[in-house]
């Protein structure tokens, strides 16, 4: 009886946390910018208050990398994904690792999902050249991808983000390979294209060592509303280069931890135009048929799939490793 008592009164003096149960988690894995990371964080724990919602940041090859090496365990580290290449989906629902779900907001979306819900793009994402006015005339640049490369005057005076770690890279030089052949890639390397990330690039625009750089929008269009910058983006004339980035959620075999139903909840929300509302104010473009707005400073959603450049996302995914070693021969190892 005296054990019995003790025991009660150890419990007692337990902190009220003891006793509650702990929150389901559920772990993203996700290329979005960390800031965006930080907005979202703080979003969805004001929309899923009963669950513990938690984000992974890096690069959409280092994700693949760090997935892959998962893999071999047998399990992953994460139960969704927000990553930049739409290719990466089919090779992940091919080895059977994603979950199902058709999102009831699926009909709202303008882009091309998997019809059996296995992944949906949650933003839309856009590669484009960037000038500093304030250092150049826009007429004096160039105005296309292709003579962003060919264009001699430019000699040591470019930049562009790593397709070999960034997913949105990637898929530019597919598209851009499609369209000009390997070529391009010896284009680049002729004129001496500085390959590095896009915080570095930026800088070198305002000082005027870059006269234009291949970056994305949103990275431009962030400068832009948040330091006032004078960067300014060139819509390429022979196609922007839109990747429509998938949502998508691992099998519960696979997931770290066995929350699927939950992330067709947050599925939904992502997919809502509450939730694409957020996407938007992180300078990125809306899924919708009926976006809930546009990026700041940038032309409208409409117009940017109009001047899309085709992709291939078949030839992404089949061709990636063939595409990385070309790039890495051809442009990085001079």
């Amino acid at each position: 009886m005296k054990k019995f008592t003790a025991l009660l009164v150890a419990l007692a003096l337990l902190s009220p946390g003891a006793w509650a149960a702990e929150k389901p988690k559920v772990t993203i894995y996700t290329s979005m910018y960390e800031d965006i990371i930080e907005a979202m964080t703080e979003v969805l724990r004001e929309k899923f208050p009963a669950y513990d919602i938690e984000f992974f940041y890096g690069g959409t090859g280092t994700l693949q990398a760090k997935i892959a090496a998962e893999r071999d365990t047998g399990k992953l580290g994460c139960d969704m994904l927000m990553v930049a290449d739409p290719s990466y989906a089919l090779e992940l629902k091919a080895q059977g690792l994603l979950h199902p779900y058709v999102s009831r907001e699926a009909g709202n979306i303008a882009l091309e999902y998997d019809p059996e819900g296995y992944w949906y793009p949650v933003r839309n994402l856009n590669m484009i050249l960037a000038f500093n006015p304030e250092k150049f005339r826009r007429e004096e640049l160039p105005q296309s991808f292709r003579d962003f490369a060919y264009d001699a005057s430019l000699n040591g005076a470019i930049s562009m983000p790593n397709p070999l770690t960034a997913g949105t890279a990637l898929v530019a030089i597919s598209a851009l390979k499609d369209k000009y052949g390997y070529e391009y890639f010896d284009k680049l390397r002729e004129n001496h294209v500085m390959v590095e990330s896009g915080s570095v690039a930026l800088t070198k625009l305002e000082t005027g060592e870059c006269k234009v750089i291949m970056i994305l929008e949103e990275s431009v269009l962030k400068k832009r509303e948040e330091e006032d910058s004078e960067l300014s983006v060139i819509y390429p004339s022979d196609g922007v280069i839109c990747v429509p980035s998938p949502i998508m959620t691992i099998t519960d075999k696979w997931s770290a931890h066995g929350q699927a139903k939950i992330c067709e909840e947050l599925t939904d929300w992502f997919l809502s135009p509450e939730g694409q509302s957020y996407i938007v104010k992180g300078w990125m473009h809306s899924v919708l048929k009926t976006p809930p707005a546009v990026p700041y400073d940038s032309i409208s959603t409409a117009e940017i799939f109009t001047r899309a450049m085709p992709v291939d996302w078949e030839h992404c995914l089949n061709e990636r490793t063939e595409l990385r070693t070309n790039f890495e021969e051809r442009v990085k190892s001079r």
